[in-house]
């Protein structure tokens, strides 16, 4: 069963920064393209970032200049650096890759649990 793990959550000031890292494991031949998500509560889900497996990146607009996603592909992970966080990033992250377990395969959206981050103001 392919999963993705997230950690780096927690709670820091507003100005400061978190790092935010996401394990995928399972059968997992390769990935395909890898991204955060956030929902605030009582709002959507939204996009935050997405990577491309070539590196090619995207984010929202809300947090460009303050965060940068990063992946390895060999440790089949993805990384947020969060810097100059406001309140209004308060949300819980999660992460999201495209995963096939083979050639014969279509690749499949997996989810993992999600990790809070909280900013005080």
């Amino acid at each position: 069963q392919e999963q993705l793990v997230e950690s780096g959550g927690g709670l820091v000031q507003a100005g400061g920064s978190l790092r935010l890292s996401c394990a995928a494991s399972g059968s997992i031949f390769n990935i395909n393209e890898m991204g955060w998500y956030r929902q605030a509560p009582g709002k959507q889900r939204e996009l935050v970032a997405t990577i491309s497996i070539g590196g090619s990146t995207n984010y929202a607009e809300s947090v460009k200049g303050r965060f940068t996603i990063s992946r390895d592909n060999v440790k089949k992970m993805v990384y947020l650096q969060m810097d100059s966080l406001k309140p209004e990033d308060t949300a819980v992250y999660y992460c999201n890759a495209d995963v096939r377990k083979s050639l014969l395969h279509k690749y499949v959206g997996v989810w993992g649990q999600g990790t809070l981050v909280t900013v005080s103001s």
